[in-house]
């Protein structure tokens, strides 16, 4: 593993030194301290950090496994789960294998709940946890980088400047996604690079053609090797996104502007929003692990798009933003009505969609008007999707 060092999460040896290191840091503890209680935190700081010190040593200070930290950690995880949505389901579990490694490649709406509530769904169904693919940008927060390293995270860099430095990093990041599969250790990487904030989900096929690069000297087939990494395409579906103001304003900016820069701290802030807020009904769909791959990334990642899209769980915020953003001239074009096909994937009664079209204009109304096509446009784009899937 040692070829892996620079990206790789921490190993089990690796792990009580982290926490130890964890548990004296001021920074670690005041966030720890802000988020359990913040009005302490706000007047008497550094008498919160002594007992929130304890408290971590006495619940967290015995382990020296990743797998038994983790076990721990979901009690805490069930918490915040309990606590920011109305309930979590999921579907498809039975198309996997217990003993087996998977590859899944999930649409990506949030920068940490997604592979959290994988994960999550994963552990409470008597599966092992998988390691994380995250960006290396969300790693200049350093106590967040040593939590997600000990949280099986490993690194994807960006923002490379030579062709070089970028074929390097692709050919570590494949060896390591391999090599995971093969040691019986399951992956969660993102489709694409970033969230999709527009609310449409689909795979970059530059993605697929990384997890290749490793195997083309082995004499395998492009299609072989996909196989061999028992890819499942994953759709998680939140019936409220926390982030959603954030994400249109965004997108407003970038189509207004030609481009848009992060504040200082903002994907902490982001992070810390998405865990923390209200996210209604979450839906998990693990589809059958991919057998029969296509010869071609492009035909791959369009395949893993129409297995996402077709059991893209819709929630009525969705419906109701499909059938409302007709009136917004700035939005696309949609049918006038929802699909029997669409409408019957959960039995909405009228009350329900009335309240969440009463929700909708509420979240509309709450913002900037020039940012409102974008917000319903990420609730309703996810219905024009499933439409397509289904009908194809």
């Amino acid at each position: 593993m040692q070829e892996f060092d620079a990206i790789r999460p921490y190993s089990d040896e690796e792990t009580g030194p982290a926490i130890r290191r964890l548990v004296n840091d001021p920074d670690f503890l005041d966030m720890i301290g802000r988020f359990k209680s913040p009005t302490i935190a706000r007047w008497a700081p550094a008498v919160l950090r002594v007992f929130i010190r304890r408290w971590l040593i006495s619940h967290f200070g015995q382990f020296n496994r990743v797998d038994d930290l983790q076990a721990r950690l979901s009690e805490y995880v069930g918490e915040l789960v309990d606590g920011t949505t109305s309930r979590v389901t999921a579907s498809g579990l039975e198309n996997l294998d217990k003993n087996s490694s998977h590859l899944f490649i999930s649409n990506h709406r949030d920068i940490v709940f997604d592979p959290m509530v994988v994960n999550f769904e994963l552990f409470r169904h008597g599966f092992h946890t998988t390691r994380i693919a995250i960006g290396d940008n969300l790693l200049a927060n350093r106590v967040f980088a040593e939590m997600m390293r000990l949280n099986k995270s490993f690194v994807v860099r960006r923002n490379m400047t030579s062709p070089r430095e970028m074929r390097d990093a692709y050919m570590t990041l494949s060896g390591f996604i391999n090599h995971s599969i093969d040691t019986n250790n399951s992956i969660w990487i993102a489709q694409r690079e970033g969230r999709a904030k527009d609310g449409l989900d689909f795979t970059d096929p530059a993605i697929i053609k990384m997890f290749y690069m490793s195997r083309k000297k082995s004499g395998l087939s492009f299609a072989e090797a996909m196989n061999r990494l028992h890819i499942v395409p994953v759709s998680i579906a939140y019936e409220y996104d926390p982030c959603d103001e954030d994400k249109a304003r965004e997108l407003e900016t970038r189509a207004r502007t030609g481009k848009y820069t992060k504040a200082e701290g903002e994907d902490t802030s982001q992070i810390m929003k998405g865990l923390t807020g209200f996210k209604g009904h979450v839906h998990v769909h693990f589809g059958a692990p991919i057998h029969d791959s296509p010869d071609n990334p492009r035909d791959l990642a369009k395949r893993i798009d129409e297995e996402m899209h077709a059991h893209y769980h819709l929630h009525a915020s969705n419906l109701a933003a499909y059938e409302m953003r007709g009136v917004h001239p700035d939005s696309h074009a949609t049918q006038e009505n929802v699909s029997e096909t669409v409408v019957t994937a959960e039995a909405w009664s009228p009350a329900e969609l009335e309240a969440a079209e009463a929700e909708m204009e509420r979240r509309l109304e709450a913002c900037d008007p020039a940012i409102r096509p974008y917000l319903l446009d990420m609730y309703a784009n996810p219905v024009v999707t499933a439409l397509e899937a289904n009908s194809d």
